[in-house]
């Protein structure tokens, strides 16, 4: 699909994205029924046919079908980057991922397939990046999403200045081009995937980014850029919005190192009286994923989106 609010973008990211449509078995017999929709986030450094193949799409969606969850529509958009991940937040550098999820791409669904076309039908999940997603649309866009899923989110604190090692940064300075990251650490390329994200800057090519140290000094105002991307630092300007939702669920492993910050998040929404549901499982960041979105997830939005409405 083509996503106007990514054109332009200066990293030269694509404006036509993939996006992976998991219809219900009942799609194809009953051609008057309409669906809710569940839109699902992938995670950094994967797409989303990566993700899919990851948690076994399809056989998860029909084993929870199965199950006696209710059907829904499942829609995948792949939000990779040339860093490997957009954050799914809007920059000049990456594009505008945040609107891409919450207006091009539901209109986009909501015009090409039978969805009942209201918020309380449609759920917003993810895992990890994926997770961070959730949370950053799902608060500032109660009025498209009627449901959130949080599944190991990451990225919700502001990074500590004080734990920022400039050795680290120092060998970002190989990277002379978008395409040099290619060849770069997991974790290196993350900082320049959250740069391009949090810190762009329109005067800097051909990366047009600021990282967070320059010639071994750290830099507070981009860091300050960061940490006003924390989810945990901008809840409390959403507690209106996210009181507006039917439900709202956070899970994580018990070995998973993203475990406090998903625990805080839980304490948040606590502190403020809004009902969620918060588990810590048995498990890491990844290995019981596919079977929690089966088993959990989807059964979750089956109970709390609206089956009924719009027609």
């Amino acid at each position: 699909m083509h996503a106007p609010t990514i054109e332009g973008n200066l990293e030269g990211e694509a404006a036509d994205r993939d996006v992976l449509v998991i219809l219900p078995p009942s799609y194809g017999r009953e051609p008057s029924r309409r669906y809710p929709v569940v839109y699902a986030l992938h995670g950094y450094s994967i797409g989303a046919e990566e993700w899919a193949k990851e948690i076994h799409i399809p056989r998860t969606v029909e084993g929870a079908f199965a199950k006696d969850a209710q059907e829904m529509i499942l829609v995948l958009p792949d939000s990779k980057t040339i860093h490997n991940g957009s954050m799914y937040s809007s920059s000049v550098t990456t594009g505008d991922f945040e609107s891409f999820v919450a207006r091009d791409l539901v209109r986009y669904i909501d015009d090409h397939y039978r969805t009942i076309a209201q918020r309380e039908s449609r759920g917003l999940a993810g895992h990890s990046m994926g997770g961070y997603g959730t949370s950053r649309i799902g608060m500032k866009h109660a009025d498209i999403f009627g449901a959130l899923y949080m599944m190991s989110p990451c990225c919700l604190s502001p990074r500590d200045p004080a734990q920022i090692d400039p050795a680290v940064f120092k060998q970002l300075e190989s990277v002379k081009s978008p395409a040099d990251s290619a060849g770069l650490s997991f974790m290196l390329r993350a900082q320049l995937a959250t740069a391009a994200a949090w810190s762009p800057n329109p005067q800097k090519p051909p990366l047009y980014l600021d990282m967070p140290v320059k010639d071994g000094v750290v830099q507070p105002d981009v860091v300050a850029k960061w940490a006003a991307n924390a989810p945990l630092a901008f809840v409390d300007q959403y507690i209106g919005n996210l009181r507006r939702y039917r439900a709202i669920a956070i899970d994580v492993g018990d070995k998973d190192g993203l475990k406090a910050d998903a625990q805080t998040l839980h304490g948040v929404l606590d502190r403020y009286g809004i009902p969620n549901s918060f588990e810590i499982y048995e498990g890491d960041h990844t290995n019981r994923v596919a079977w929690r979105f089966q088993d959990k997830l989807l059964p979750f939005f089956s109970a709390h989106l609206a089956f009924q409405g719009a027609r």
